[in-house]
């Protein structure tokens, strides 16, 4: 009976221990060349929350992520489907909205970036890219299981330059495209309408161990492929004064509306990101942090005049937004409670993502400056798009490389958006139906969600 009573006590003790081991309060990131080397990184919105890569080798480093969901609108759509969403695609259902597989490749200086994509992702965002209809093979399929490839060299000259080529990660609305790395699953409009990927050419230099440049010539906009002529140019600036605060800016110039080579794109996005406590040993509050994103930017000439109206130029067509979080860690930081909220305003719509379904599947092949569909959303110039949101979730996070996830979301929009309980497909909820003449996808003002997700990274 003694014998019982110590194993069982011992099996107990471990399994305690093992929910406790990573407590990462007192590790730093210690990647050389990297932001803040050397210093707790953990902390940041939109960055890996894990202290150092898992499973480091010599010329190997993998990537494994998992985010699987279920969420559910109290809009109830018959056709379970989301809108104006990059991170969740059905209701009252469970999903695997993103699987990664990939890693970094390192030898001699050369180096490689690869992490496919599988899931609800893999259909989402292609069909924000209407410069796959330009030209031939089909870009949207194939991209569409690739989130980042790209490959380059390392120069051991300053703190570090990287060369690289190909898909990589956009910084414009400071959000890590992977929900793991972020405060929030439902993304703020700031970040949800602004680019995920970029696909072209960046130089990361590192110029002290504090501050990154970083120019970009890409192709365009979150774009596979270039919309007219003229590439995309653009950059980011990164800059650590201390451990506790980070900001930066990313700053673009292009022509990203489809047929229409006179209008320019410009684009400023800036973040504030503040840890204002950090006590790692406390078992109540271990550390509180805030984080703050404006961005502001404008299309120019071929009928849209930036920030004011013009009788002879034509309408105002801007993006003016703004999120903020705040974000408290407690427990040794296995637990987590974060709130925040944001406004977008963006005339024209040149930002919007487009309502799913029905309403707008897709760009239209035969004129991707208009969406296709029975009812396509309006983006002309001059039409008005004002939205806000906020949202309050629970994190538990046992160790560094699983989440658990429960938030609570509430949205708003100026125009009829979200998808209303008929939904945006059909009479029925199924594509397979015939349309009357006399139904339209029921879009409506508001919707209130929460969200369960679960989020792994190794």
């Amino acid at each position: 009976m003694k014998k019982k009573l110590l194993v069982a006590s011992l099996l107990c003790c471990s399994l305690f221990s093992f929910a406790q081991e990573d407590d990462d309060s007192t590790k730093v990131n210690k990647q050389k060349g990297e932001p803040l080397e050397g210093m707790d990184v953990t902390w940041w919105n939109g960055g890996d929350r894990r202290s150092a890569p898992t499973l480091t080798g010599k010329f190997f480093t993998p990537t494994v992520m998992v985010d699987a969901n279920v969420t559910h609108s109290f809009n109830n759509p018959i056709d379970n489907t989301v809108v104006g969403s990059t991170a969740l695609a059905r209701d009252n259902e469970m999903q695997v909205s993103s699987a990664n597989l990939g890693g970094d490749f390192n030898y001699k200086g050369a180096r490689a970036h690869i992490v496919t994509q599988f899931g609800t992702r893999s259909t989402i965002i292609p069909r924000n890219d209407g410069s796959i209809y330009k030209g031939q093979y089909q870009l949207d399929n194939v991209y569409r299981y690739l989130a980042e490839a790209n490959a380059g060299y390392h120069f051991n000259v300053l703190h570090g330059i990287n060369i690289d080529a190909g898909m990589f990660m956009s910084y414009i609305g400071l959000n890590s495209y992977y929900q793991v790395e972020n405060w929030e699953y439902q993304a703020s409009f700031t970040s949800d309408n602004t680019p995920w990927f970029f696909n072209g050419m960046r130089i990361q230099i590192f110029a002290t161990k504090k501050l990154k440049i970083e120019p970009w010539i890409i192709n365009g906009w979150q774009s596979y492929g270039t919309f007219n002529r003229q590439p995309g140019v653009g950059g980011n600036i990164t800059w650590c004064p201390k451990e506790n605060i980070k900001m930066l800016t990313n700053d673009y110039y292009g022509s990203d509306a489809a047929g229409l080579p006179g209008r320019k794109r410009f684009h400023s996005d800036n973040s504030f990101l503040l840890r204002y406590f950090h006590r790692p040993t406390s078992k109540g509050i271990s550390k509180m942090a805030f984080s703050m994103t404006a961005d502001i930017g404008f299309e120019q000439g071929d009928g849209v005049n930036g920030f004011t109206n013009s009788a002879t130029k034509g309408p105002a067509q801007y993006f003016i937004s703004l999120m903020a979080y705040n974000r408290v860690w407690f427990c040794k930081n296995h637990f987590a409670w974060t709130m925040g909220g944001g406004y977008m305003n963006n005339p024209g719509r040149y930002l919007v993502l487009a309502p799913t379904g029905d309403a707008s599947p897709f760009p239209n092949p035969n004129n991707p400056t208009q969406t296709s569909g029975t009812h396509p959303f309006s983006e002309n110039p001059g039409d008005q798009f004002i939205g806000w949101d906020c949202s309050t979730n629970l994190d538990w996070m046992p160790n560094q490389h699983i989440l658990f996830r429960l938030e609570a979301v509430h949205r708003e929009a100026s125009v009829g958006y979200f998808a209303g309980h008929g939904g945006v497909t059909s009479p029925t909820g199924y594509s397979t139906t015939p349309l009357p003449s006399n139904w339209a996808p029921d879009l409506v003002k508001m919707e209130n969600r929460v969200i369960l997700a679960v989020l792994f990274r190794l």
